[in-house]
């Protein structure tokens, strides 16, 4: 189970739907599926299924077995450095994947969908905050792939009634406010949990790319989503699907942006460890602000972000010291 799929899972079981997970575990990890298991809410996990959305037969097998009234689909690639080295591996397991997946949901009559997407669609940004109707002109096969997909729902939309809603995500932090699941990445690339995890590895210097963007205090700007807030913003985007809502796409941020600086002060605020730091060069393709127009999820979908930074980076950190001990126990 990854990041996101598991937060979101759970907020779909405390809303009352019971839930299939559909995964093949190549980046996310079967404990997470344990700790799912033990929430207690008014829907239900009814089955973990270890499959491929690169297997058709996979697929079937579950749109067979469950009466399944619509998809949320996490299921992807989502590493930008990766993608560059090894961009047909994004392309068929992102595009190639969701293609299966929709195939396989219409010949089984399912037609509702709710699709991470990215703001990585968007590429440089032509000025901020960014508004969905912001030119998509990504700068990395990653973001491609996702606008890609975008694409495609909206043929299938057109052709076969097929209805999705797209979530663009911005910098997406924090964990479970009951420390149920969290950040577990490996490799970590980023930011919050990276800061934290200096906090744990003997005095690990954190390294800073950039201090001499034209921002606040030289580093970039970026606009930090609440894990807890974009879980909500799925189980209304659902909700909006399944009450006849059309096929649609929505940013999720928090319209406000916050530098790496001042990330980085608040996780030794929070932690109270002095944490080392090195300042890098800046990192090729690294735009200087990214911050979300989220009005529309506002006016369409009545989604509200209520967490602060701080709130991200102190459920970050408890579940952080909850990881680790997962790890001690399991060796």
């Amino acid at each position: 189970m990854g990041y996101i799929g598991s937060q979101c899972s759970i907020a779909l079981m405390e809303k009352g739907y019971d839930v299939v997970i559909f995964d093949n575990f190549y980046t996310g990890h079967s404990e997470i599926s344990d700790l799912i298991r033990e929430v207690k809410s008014q829907g239900m996990l009814i089955d973990v299924i270890n499959g491929s959305l690169l297997n058709t037969t996979d697929l079937d097998l579950v749109f067979k077995k469950y009466d399944i009234d619509a998809v949320v689909h996490f299921a992807a690639l989502s590493q930008v450095s990766e993608s560059m080295k090894n961009p047909g591996m994004y392309y068929r397991n992102n595009v190639c994947g969701t293609l299966n997946l929709l195939d396989s949901m219409f010949h089984n009559n399912v037609m509702n969908i709710v699709f991470s997407s990215t703001a990585a669609t968007y590429g440089e940004p032509k000025y901020t905050p960014i508004d969905e109707v912001h030119p998509q002109m990504p700068i990395n096969p990653y973001g491609n792939s996702k606008l890609m997909i975008e694409k495609i729902m909206d043929d299938y939309d057109m052709a076969y009634g097929l209805r999705s809603v797209r979530l663009r995500y911005f910098n997406v932090a924090g964990a479970d406010r009951c420390c149920r699941v969290g950040e577990w990445h490996e490799p970590e690339t980023h930011l919050i949990p990276n800061i934290l995890r200096s906090t744990f590895e003997g005095g690990k210097t954190f390294e800073l790319f950039g201090d001499d963007y034209p921002t606040r205090d030289g580093t970039c700007i970026r606009d930090y989503v609440n894990i807890e807030d974009l879980a909500n913003a799925h189980v209304l985007a659902l909700k909006y699907l399944l009450d006849g809502g059309r096929t649609d796409y929505f940013n999720l941020g928090t319209n406000t942006g916050s530098t790496v600086k001042e990330v980085f002060f608040e996780c030794e605020d929070i932690t109270g460890v002095n944490i080392p730091l090195k300042v890098m060069p800046r990192r090729r393709g690294d735009p200087a602000v990214l911050v979300a127009d989220n009005s529309k999820a506002k006016d369409v979908l009545g989604w509200e972000p209520r967490h602060s930074l701080r709130d991200s980076i102190e459920t970050a950190y408890a579940w952080e010291m909850k990881r680790r001990s997962i790890l001690s126990r399991d060796r």
